[in-house]
């Protein structure tokens, strides 16, 4: 049993998929619970998402809470054709799975982020791969939870590369960017893992081939998961060189930091545009509670990855 304790914050889509695999595997946190937003798909369709993919890795004992189904600004949400081209239909690359035998948690997952906080204070990481909704509202409901959180590490944002929404927006922000901007300027400690280095980690179809050498159903359907991605990326000329790891690579920094190089900057989203970017007002505080990761150690993260979705799909 590790002493830091996860929560992932999952738009249940494809590299969402592999973030749970890898937060399984990892020795360095305990994986308490998942909660599920909108973005790759509708937030209902996440929650099912992940309770399929816990029971085929035989994790079901991980509880999965509903949490928001629409932006922070916005009464309703609509999963864009981009998200779905990518993502699939069903947001796992079009891979059916059996429906699960456990159901979503009572609990709403608002409140679940505020119970763990008070629980386990410094020791838990929360780890966002969509819109911030969730982590806004739980500060907003309880205003001791931005400062009680430990270390929250998030997939989005783009600071020094262009992003894949607007030249200026990643798409996890912008689906609340007002959300992201409280967050960032309340977290206690908050570690942007954007595109700068999330499009260097690429996987590949001999990458998921080693999945499906293992034999098992696990490899087989993750192997399929990804391929769907991989053939997206290629027919949408996103990369032909294969496949960003977004979401896996924010779960491996938020227990090893040392994965990638971060920039001390306080951050803000411009309501504009949606852009990550320093926040004048802040720039000279003397502490910084953001960092941006801008390299990455490619070759030692990926040998990680693979060592680890190895052997939890085996």
């Amino acid at each position: 049993m590790a002493k830091k304790k996860m929560i992932l914050d999952l738009d249940t889509g494809v590299d969402d998929a592999l973030a749970l695999a890898y937060a399984l595997a990892t020795p360095d946190a305990d994986l308490i619970g998942v909660v599920s937003s909108f973005g790759n798909t509708q937030m209902e369709t996440a929650a099912q998402n992940t309770l399929k993919l816990l029971e085929l890795l035989g994790e079901d004992n991980v509880p999965v809470y509903l949490g928001a189904s629409h932006s922070s600004t916005t009464t309703d949400f609509e999963t864009m054709q981009v998200s779905k081209d990518i993502h699939g239909d069903n947001a796992i690359g079009d891979v059916v799975l059996p429906e699960p035998k456990q159901n979503v948690a009572a609990q709403t997952a608002v409140d679940f982020l505020i119970q763990s906080a008070h629980k386990y204070a410094a020791d838990l990481i929360v780890v966002p791969t969509g819109p911030l909704t969730n982590l806004a509202a739980a500060y907003q409901k309880d205003t001791k939870v931005a400062d009680l959180i430990g270390n929250v590490t998030l997939m989005g944002g783009a600071l020094t590369v262009p992003g894949n929404v607007t030249p200026y927006t990643e798409a996890n922000i912008n689906q609340d960017p007002e959300a992201a901007d409280y967050v960032f300027k309340h977290a206690k400690h908050l570690v942007m893992v954007g595109l700068d280095v999330t499009l260097q980690t690429l996987l590949t179809k001999k990458e998921t081939q080693q999945w499906r050498d293992l034999g098992t159903e696990k490899g087989r359907v993750f192997a399929d998961i990804f391929d769907f991605y991989i053939d997206a990326y290629d027919s949408l000329n996103i990369n032909k060189a294969g496949a960003a790891l977004h979401d896996p690579l924010a779960v491996g920094v938020a227990v090893d930091p040392k994965l990638v190089t971060l920039l001390p900057l306080n951050m803000m989203v411009d309501a504009n545009d949606g852009r990550t970017i320093g926040d004048p007002t802040r720039l000279r505080d003397a502490h910084k509670n953001n960092f941006a990761a801008v390299a990455v150690d490619e070759p030692f993260y990926l040998e990680r990855f693979m060592n680890y979705t190895l052997a939890i799909l085996g």
